[in-house]
């Protein structure tokens, strides 16, 4: 059940960071930082979840779907 929870965070956290990159591009404030430290994080988070899937599949504590109908 942990598992769904972290899985569902870092989801959280993808989109998030992708909307603070969309204000971020909206305004017009030069102190803001650059919007691609945002869009970097998102990427960092899309990268940790595919990799997350991947050692769980591997391993064995989660099980794909063999027949997708």
């Amino acid at each position: 059940m942990w598992i769904k929870g972290l899985i569902l965070l870092l989801l959280a956290l993808m989109i998030f960071n992708l909307f603070r990159a969309l204000f971020v591009m909206n305004s017009n404030n030069p102190n803001k930082p650059p919007m691609s430290k945002f869009i970097g994080r998102r990427v960092m988070f899309s990268a940790a979840i595919v990799l997350l899937l991947v050692v769980l599949i591997l391993t064995g504590v989660i099980t794909p779907n063999p027949h997708p109908r």
